[in-house]
């Protein structure tokens, strides 16, 4: 392993990025549109499907990646600066149930892409931090992204952007502290218990 992260998680990073971004590109793709004062209705008509498409993967990538990724950064770096072994994971099997979803054009996909696994040698108390460091980054990515929006300063064309960014981080960081099994809500919350020695 050379610095943080292993040859194999750069891979699984890399190919869980193309994969979100080509599953939810149709979702988040028709976001991706120019403010109405740059739209010019001859250039749309003649505009190439294929470059069309790729735009929209572009912006599903940009959209969607960053909230997953980063939230399992949260998880390893939790993990690593207590000592532990932390390593990231993409879940073949989940991206390829979303793939086949997306190209049967399902409506609504869910997929769990990826988990960041490490050692059960934590306490309860480090198993507390490192399960909510996770939707801990959505929820700074949420309120970040709210608070930009909310500012007024922002050129229109970042404000689909910020919005999704939005949204894709509430969704990520309420639904994970759900506190049921397997979600980061039931860890965080039952170390929590033991912690405080309910």
């Amino acid at each position: 392993m050379t610095g943080f992260f292993s040859l194999q998680e750069i891979i699984d990073i890399s190919v869980m990025t193309v994969f979100v971004g080509f599953i939810f590109s149709d979702v988040f793709g028709r976001f991706n549109k120019k403010p109405e004062h740059e739209y010019d209705p001859v250039k749309a008509y003649s505009q190439v499907h294929k470059s069309r498409r790729f735009e929209n993967f572009k912006f599903a990538v940009l959209v969607t990646a960053p909230a997953i990724v980063f939230h399992e950064f949260g998880h390893k770096f939790m993990a690593m600066s207590f000592g532990l072994n932390a390593t990231f994971h993409a879940l073949y099997t989940w991206l390829g149930i979303g793939l086949v979803l997306k190209l049967l054009n399902f409506g609504f996909i869910f997929l769990v892409p990826a988990y960041v696994s490490y050692p059960a040698l934590a306490t309860s108390f480090q198993s507390m931090l490192i399960a909510g460091a996770g939707p801990f980054v959505n929820l700074v990515l949420w309120l970040g992204a709210s608070f930009l929006l909310k500012s007024g300063n922002l050129n229109k064309k970042y404000v689909p952007f910020l919005l999704i960014t939005s949204r894709i981080n509430m969704f990520l960081f309420i639904f994970n502290m759900i506190p049921i099994p397997p979600f980061d809500g039931f860890h965080f919350f039952s170390s929590l218990i033991k912690v405080i020695g309910f």
